[in-house]
C-alpha cells in the first residue's frame, strides 16, 4: 500500500510547495503522512459535500486544488463551512492535500491545462519568475567529474527546457597545501599540491540548495570542497503565471467566442468589445488573472482568458485586447482531470476518482 507522504511527494515533484505564493496553503492540510491511501478523491474545491463523497466511495485522501484553510484557524466550533470541513475530515481520517498556486505556476499545470483543452500550439509561460535560480560552481578533480556531476543531476541540478544533465566545464590547475590536522584525499600535511582539475559549473531551482549542496559534499572525493553559490536573476522560463500559445488557424471574434464557449462548456462569458478582426494567439489564466494583463498585450495576444474580473478593469482593455471572463470555477474545474492523469499514471494499488460532487458556489439564471 502507498502512503499519502508518497502521493504528496510525487504531486510536489510536479509542483514544488517552494513555488506557491505567499498567502497560499497549498500542502497537506489535514491527515497523516504515514497512513496508508484507501483510494484518492480528486476535486477542485474540499468541501463538507466533499468529504462526505470521499467517504462514500472509500477515500481517505482528497487531493484539492483550492486549500480548505487560507487563514489560521482560532477555534473548531463548527461555525462556518471551513471549520465544519475540517472537523468532518479529521473525525473520518480523511486527509485534505491542496496544490493550488503551486501548480498554477508550472509547465503542465492549471494555464497549460487551459492550453490544451484551446488546442493551443508551443505554449509557454505568459510570465516567467525571476530570482528562482542558483548556479553552482565546484571544483573536482579530473578523474572524479563524471561522478561528480551525475550524483548533481539525480539531486536536480541542469535541468533547463527540455534539456537535462546540462553542466559547463572547463580545465584548470588547483593548488592547496594540507595542514597537520587535515585528511587529504590528494597530496601529503604540509606540501603544496597541484592537481588538474575541473571547474564544474551547473543551474538549479534554489529551493533544492540545501540537497544539492549535500549531495556535492558526499559526492565530491575532497575533505573540503570548494564551491560557491550564486542567486541567478535569470527568469526561469519553466516557472511562472499564466499561459499563452496560438490556435492552429485564426478565428473571427465571433467564432472564437463559440469555440472557447464549446471547448470550455461554458454558459457564459462576459468579455470586452470584439475590437480584433481575428483571434489566433491566446492568453490565459486560470482564477483571478487580471493581474497578467499587461504581460498579455506585451505578448501579443489577441484574447486574454481569465476571471474574477470587476467592472472597472474591464476598461483595461483599452481596445488593445479582447478579456472574456470565463468564471473562476469555469476555468479551473479541468484541473480535477489534470491531477486524475497524473495520479492515475503514476499510481496503480489504489483507486483515484474525479469528485462528481459540483462545488461551483456561483450559479446563473439564463
Amino acid at each position: 500500500m502507498s502512503k499519502i507522504k508518497e502521493i504528496t511527494s510525487f504531486l510536489e515533484t510536479i509542483a514544488p510547495l517552494p513555488y506557491q505564493e505567499s498567502y497560499d496553503n497549498a500542502g497537506l492540510i489535514v491527515g497523516n503522512p504515514a497512513q496508508e491511501v484507501t483510494g484518492v478523491l480528486v476535486t477542485l474545491d474540499a468541501t463538507e459535500a466533499v468529504v462526505e463523497e470521499a467517504l462514500a466511495k472509500g477515500c481517505n485522501l482528497i487531493v484539492a486544488h483550492h486549500p480548505i484553510v487560507f487563514k489560521g484557524l482560532k477555534k473548531f466550533n463548527g461555525n462556518n463551512y471551513v471549520e465544519r470541513t475540517v472537523i468532518k475530515a479529521i473525525k473520518n481520517d480523511v486527509a485534505i492535500y491542496a496544490t493550488h498556486t503551486n501548480l498554477d505556476h508550472v509547465v503542465g499545470g492549471v494555464n497549460f491545462m487551459i492550453a490544451e483543452r484551446l488546442g493551443l500550439q508551443n505554449p509557454s509561460i505568459l510570465a516567467p519568475k525571476n530570482n528562482l535560480l542558483m548556479k553552482l560552481v565546484c571544483f573536482v578533480p579530473i578523474d572524479a567529474t563524471q561522478q561528480v556531476a551525475d550524483a548533481l543531476y539525480e539531486a536536480g541540478v541542469g535541468q533547463i527546457g527540455n534539456y537535462d544533465h546540462c553542466s559547463f566545464r572547463v580545465e584548470g590547475t588547483g593548488t592547496f597545501r594540507p595542514n597537520e590536522l587535515a585528511n587529504p584525499h590528494i597530496g601529503h600535511r604540509g606540501q603544496d599540491e597541484t592537481v588538474t582539475e575541473h571547474r564544474l559549473e551547473v543551474i538549479f531551482p534554489s529551493y533544492l540548495e540545501s540537497k544539492v549542496i549535500a549531495t556535492l559534499k558526499q559526492a565530491h572525493p575532497y575533505e573540503e570542497v570548494a564551491h560557491y553559490l550564486t542567486l541567478l536573476q535569470n527568469q526561469n522560463q519553466e516557472v511562472g503565471a499564466g499561459a499563452v500559445g496560438t490556435l492552429s488557424e485564426a478565428l473571427s471574434s465571433e467564432d472564437f467566442l463559440v469555440y472557447l464557449k464549446q471547448k470550455m462548456q461554458l454558459k457564459i462569458i462576459r468579455h470586452t468589445a470584439l475590437i480584433k478582426n481575428t483571434i489566433q494567439k491566446v492568453a490565459v489564466c486560470g482564477g483571478a488573472g487580471g493581474f497578467l494583463l499587461r504581460d498579455a498585450i506585451q505578448a501579443g495576444a489577441d484574447v486574454f482568458i481569465t476571471s474574477d474580473y470587476k467592472y472597472h478593469e474591464f476598461f483595461d482593455a483599452d481596445s488593445r485586447i479582447l478579456i472574456c471572463d470565463i468564471g473562476h470555477y469555469e476555468s479551473e474545474v479541468f484541473t480535477k482531470e489534470l491531477l486524475y492523469r497524473y495520479l492515475s499514471k503514476k499510481f496503480t494499488n489504489f483507486a483515484t476518482i474525479l469528485s462528481e460532487t459540483i462545488t461551483n458556489p456561483v450559479f446563473y439564471h439564463i
